[in-house]
């Protein structure tokens, strides 16, 4: 298959996939290409497996993180208009936002107290289950028993670590018996609609 027809085949398997939230089979798959030969299904399935977009799981087919990449045209300017190119590439957000998985997980913020980092209710973070931290990050914590997300920061003349917000409606936060930072915030993720 020549990679357009290739490309237009991936299409119709992932709008199968976004309705169904399952692959189709190989007889669905004759359906929907318009093809009664099982070989072309079969080509296309090959292909797809080459890419590492689909893999076999016995004699199941399964979708790979690759499979749910988008892809990124190319870079557009923020400023002044310019014409755009296209350099074509597929990228995963998982991939792109979370660099450990295994020790990563996602919270919804609720209040305000990072508003001025760009940090609003409703927004997801990706966590880092971390414990060692440097002064400025901003960290997932747990200060006298109460959990939240603050900026991490020592005390330049005792060296004692505090937390802090990105809102100047809230006072820094200083433990009164303990501060223990249980990860750090590796990205926000925010629908803008």
């Amino acid at each position: 298959y020549t990679e357009c027809m290739l490309e237009k085949r991936l299409t119709t398997i992932k709008s199968f996939y976004h309705k169904h939230k399952r692959l189709p089979s190989y007889e669905e798959m004759l359906s929907l290409f318009g093809v009664s030969s099982k070989n072309s299904v079969f080509k296309v399935i090959h292909q797809l497996v080459e890419q590492g977009l689909l893999k076999k799981d016995g004699t199941k087919l399964a979708p790979t993180s690759r499979f749910f990449a988008l892809p990124l045209l190319g870079m557009v300017k923020a400023g002044y208009p310019i014409l755009a190119e296209e350099h074509k590439k597929y990228l995963t957000l998982d991939e792109y936002l979370i660099e450990d998985p295994i020790s990563s997980f996602l919270l919804t913020v609720s209040g305000d107290s990072l508003i001025d980092l760009g940090i609003y209710e409703g927004d997801i973070v990706i966590i880092k289950r971390q414990q060692q931290v440097k002064p400025g990050e901003i960290v997932l914590a747990e200060i006298d028993r109460q959990w939240t997300l603050k900026i991490y920061r020592t005390d330049r003349a005792t060296g004692r670590p505090y937390l802090e917000s990105a809102n100047s409606n809230y006072p820094p936060f200083h433990p009164n018996r303990e501060l223990a930072i249980h990860g750090t915030v590796q990205a926000v993720i925010r629908k803008l609609h």
